[in-house]
């Protein structure tokens, strides 16, 4: 399969890869959830995480992705569910979050009371993929849903309604960060639910590979540029120079497409990176690392050629 190509260039198990194979042909999508599948815009690269999640999702283990911001929990959570060509059903938690926005609240349809199904209910019909995102900021009511959603039991209580039990194929994948406000510690009871991967830092060699698989007509002195500026804001933010605002890649690589429009790179940069911090000591610092890394006198010609 043409969409598995990218596992076997990173040298992923080939029983991994088969293992793939064999549980989407195992489980079809329903027409109506089809449209649920999508392509991620980056495949997430590195072979051990990828091997790790994909060997515990294939003996149906949910997996929770940790780590600091700007590793790629959502990009690799994005893929995995592409890979094994499941719908994908995403949760943002946050301090309002409840049982409703999970399971599915009462609505007047048709002159009767019917139930509109929330995220996770969906994805427990359809055998589809849940990510669960910033799991930690779940509050209390959110949690007792994912209790029984996510143990041995695989089934569902939907008060005043029935019971159901989730799909074979249905997984749930969890990303939490580090010292976000509104955060909290999870509890045992729901980590334990989970094999935990803990995600690395970006690494030159990972931040190539986003970089020339988002913007392959970009030079490639103009890519080590952009990595090292990375690295550079990455190493600041591990030794608590700067804060993890400017830690940003997805605004790094807007910056990028920017620039493919015609905007000088600084401008770029500033928009995507510097100006994602509002402390003004903290952006002068930040600033004077791009301008180490992205002259001035940059144009798109100086990125693209």
């Amino acid at each position: 399969m043409e969409d598995l190509n990218f596992l076997k260039e990173q040298q992923v198990n080939p029983e991994l890869i088969q293992g793939i194979v064999e549980f989407r042909e195992q489980y079809s999508v329903a027409e109506e959830a089809a449209n649920r599948i999508v392509k991620p815009a980056i495949p997430f690269y590195g072979k051990d995480i990828l091997e790790m999640a994909i060997a515990g999702l294939l003996k149906g283990q949910n997996i929770l992705l940790t780590g600091a911001k700007a590793t790629g929990k959502n990009i690799l959570a994005e893929t995995l569910a592409y890979v094994f060509h499941r719908p994908t059903y995403n949760v943002s938690f946050h301090v309002n979050t409840g049982s409703a926005e999970l399971i599915g609240t009462d609505t007047f349809e048709d002159n009767q009371v019917k139930l509109r199904r929330g995220s996770i209910y969906q994805c427990a019909q359809y055998g589809g993929f849940g990510i669960l995102d910033e799991i930690n900021m779940a509050k209390n009511d959110a949690v007792s849903v994912l209790h029984a959603t996510l143990d041995y039991r695989r089934s569902i209580d939907v008060p005043g309604y029935h019971k159901i039990d989730l799909h074979p194929a249905a997984r749930f994948i969890g990303t939490m960060n580090y010292g976000y406000a509104g955060t909290k510690e999870l509890n045992e009871a729901l980590v334990s639910r989970f094999l935990v991967i803990d995600m690395p830092p970006q690494t030159a060699q990972t931040l190539e590979f986003i970089i020339r698989t988002s913007y392959p007509q970009a030079k490639p002195e103009a890519v080590e540029q952009f990595v090292g500026l990375f690295l550079d804001l990455q190493l600041k933010a591990d030794n608590s120079e700067i804060s993890t605002k400017a830690l940003d890649l997805r605004g790094l690589l807007a910056a990028l497409g920017t620039i493919q429009t015609g905007l000088r790179p600084l401008l770029a940069v500033r928009m995507g990176v510097t100006n994602k911090t509002f402390d003004i000591f903290e952006k002068e610092i930040v600033d004077d690392v791009v301008m180490t890394r992205i002259p001035e006198s940059w144009t798109r010609e100086n990125v693209y050629g």
